[in-house]
């Protein structure tokens, strides 16, 4: 399998919208961080073995978060301080 840099943005966009569906405000911004850094370390790779390396690797964790996401969001918790305090400027705007 070949990673085009189309597939590559594709898996991007779908690990951060993945991602960004926890309701878990610690392990949603620790997600969000870690792809992020990621994509960001390995900009530069330009050996074709590495890239498809890589790319399964990000497969295997879109795959990851979205079973974590299920799970995660079975067992609800009340929103931190910081949620509230971000909704509540939303709201005030």
């Amino acid at each position: 399998m070949t990673c085009s840099r189309a597939a590559a943005l594709s898996l991007y966009r779908n690990l951060i919208r993945e991602s960004k569906k926890w309701n878990s405000y610690n392990y949603r911004e620790y997600a969000l961080r870690k792809v992020r850094h990621e994509f960001s370390v390995n900009r530069s790779v330009t050996d074709g073995e590495k890239i498809n390396e890589i790319y399964k690797n990000g497969l295997e964790s879109l795959a990851m978060i979205r079973r974590q996401v299920i799970v995660g969001n079975l067992y609800t918790t009340r929103p931190l301080v910081i949620e509230t305090r971000k909704n509540k400027d939303k709201i005030q705007a």
